[in-house]
């Protein structure tokens, strides 16, 4: 199987095993949720996960891949308040721990410019 070929399968292995975490261990998720969205945390937290297992089922699939890639890209920007409350939060917590909510910031970048290569070269 090729690197082309296999880019899709890791984005929606990708996506699979953040929804699964999201109900595995909703706690943890539940803490990032940005306070100005209304209703509880714990909703949005297994919302997030139903959207990743959706789309990760769609790039999975190559009819439905480029829509869902696409959707995916959207996502991965959609979800970086996320990641900005985190690194505000954690900012007082141990060095290792603010290292790492510091390094998903840029890392939504190339997720991002995954998702869309994986939705230039689908068909369709």
């Amino acid at each position: 199987m090729s690197r082309s070929e296999r880019s899709p399968l890791l984005l929606a292995g990708l996506l699979a095993s953040a929804a699964v975490a999201h109900f595995a261990a909703p706690r943890q998720f539940d803490a990032t949720v940005p306070r100005a969205l209304p209703g509880e945390p714990r909703t949005w937290t297994y919302a997030s996960g139903v959207v990743e297992l959706a789309l990760a089922a769609g790039v999975a699939v190559p009819r439905t891949r480029r829509p869902a890639a696409l959707a995916t890209a959207a996502f991965f920007v959609g979800v970086f308040p996320a990641n900005v409350q985190m690194a505000v939060d954690w900012r007082h917590r141990p060095a290792p721990q603010k290292a790492a909510a510091l390094a998903r910031l840029p890392l939504q970048v190339p997720l991002v410019l995954w998702a869309r290569s994986v939705a230039g070269r689908a068909r369709g």
